[in-house]
């Protein structure tokens, strides 16, 4: 999603910065013991993946998250560009899985097809912001229902409710948009109590109506600060941009979502294309002003492939070694963040993709574009066929 210039990846930023509240108790939530407190009954049922299931194995499941969307408006989405996408992602990255959002029912369906006929393990994630909750909920049900059909045409696939509810669903946090929402958690002008209420109320009615539609593993795209009752879910998901010197202090963060004996999926990790990138963590968005036209990089940054695939292997490296259920990098292509070789003007510093969007006229936003891979996607596609070689 992008509105005035600013990316999904910041929006997960700020949500990040919300959440430091977390720690001090604002962001109420319910941890494992507040669930046993409560009498919550962890989710269970045939099929669903377990904690233990490949010990020593690495992780299980190794992809990219892919972007759809009708009201998102740099997506770039046409059904035959999709299915080379798809199609690339599987023979070329060597992806095992591929994580689906965005908030179009017809091109998450597509799109989440296509990716189960090339035998892609998915992860479906609807994505609506700023509707009115009833119509969120409407708009999982639906999304819901496709991947039990998906399901039950034999595909492996896994649904998401959504992602950070605390940013994109209205009334949780004060605000008329995602942009208002996030000002008023980072200026603490909001009610902590309320907030944990409604946002436990909500998360719990997005996986009621989840597991009303569907019958294979349930999730939610948490931020990494974000208190979720994960007793509702079969899969522990969240969104990590960490950034640390040490392999240990990677390891230290995320055995967090360990304790609670369920499979744990990195639904979104990366950096983005410059020198000093991965120090941003998720707000290495911000590094482009989009107050003037056209939009300009700030701070003379300079362009690195190389550092975003380093922080990439990295990371992957860390999730291999604690045998994660599954890590999916944000993001396949970014069409809205072109690369032009002024690196003034070269926005795809400031994106995550792991492919860099040439437009036919770099000056004319409009005109038609394709996608080169970077470092980053060479990196992955190493270490991705080596481990589906290995196995």
């Amino acid at each position: 999603m992008r509105s005035d210039g600013i990316s999904r990846a910041g929006f997960l930023a700020l949500a990040g910065a919300a959440g430091g509240a977390a720690a001090t108790g604002t962001l109420l939530g319910a941890g494992p013991a507040a669930a046993t407190e409560r009498g919550a009954t962890p989710a269970s049922g045939a099929g669903r993946p377990t904690a233990r299931a490949r010990r020593g194995g690495g992780l299980t499941h190794r992809g990219v998250c892919y972007e759809v969307g009708e009201e998102a408006v740099d997506a770039g989405w046409t059904p035959a560009r999709m299915r080379a996408d798809i199609r690339a992602i599987k023979d070329d990255l060597h992806a095992s899985t591929v994580s689906v959002w965005g908030d179009g029912i017809d091109h998450l369906s597509a799109t989440s097809s296509e990716a189960a006929e090339r035998g892609l393990h998915v992860w479906l994630q609807p994505r609506l912001a700023d509707r009115p909750e009833r119509e969120i909920l409407d708009h999982l049900a639906e999304a819901g229902r496709h991947a039990e059909r998906l399901r039950r045409g034999g595909a492996e696939v896994h649904l998401s409710v959504g992602c950070e509810f605390v940013l994109y669903v209205p009334g949780i946090v004060p605000g008329d948009n995602v942009l208002e929402r996030v000002e008023n958690l980072l200026n603490g002008t909001y009610d902590p109590r309320e907030l944990a209420r409604r946002l436990r109320s909500f998360t719990a009615r997005a996986a009621a109506v989840g597991r009303s539609v569907f019958r294979g593993a349930l999730t939610y795209g948490a931020a990494v600060d974000e208190e979720v009752d994960w007793s509702l879910f079969d899969i522990v998901s969240v969104n990590y941009y960490g950034h640390h010197q040490r392999h240990a202090d990677h390891v230290r963060e995320l055995r967090t979502f360990q304790r609670w004996g369920k499979p744990v999926a990195i639904a979104e990790c990366g950096t983005c294309t410059f020198v000093g990138a991965p120090d941003h963590g998720g707000m290495g968005w911000n590094v482009v002003d989009y107050g003037v036209r056209p939009p300009r990089i700030k701070g003379g940054l300079v362009r690195s492939e190389r550092t975003q695939a380093a922080y990439l292997s990295e990371v992957f490296g860390v999730f291999e070694s604690m045998d994660l259920y599954a890590a999916m990098a944000f993001s396949f292509v970014s069409p809205g963040s072109p690369h032009v070789a002024d690196p003034l003007y070269d926005l795809d510093m400031a994106s995550y993709s792991i492919v860099k969007t040439i437009r036919a006229r770099p000056d004319d936003p409009t005109s038609d574009w394709h996608w080169e891979p970077k470092e980053s996607f060479h990196t992955l596609a190493r270490h991705f066929g080596r481990a589906r070689r290995v196995r």
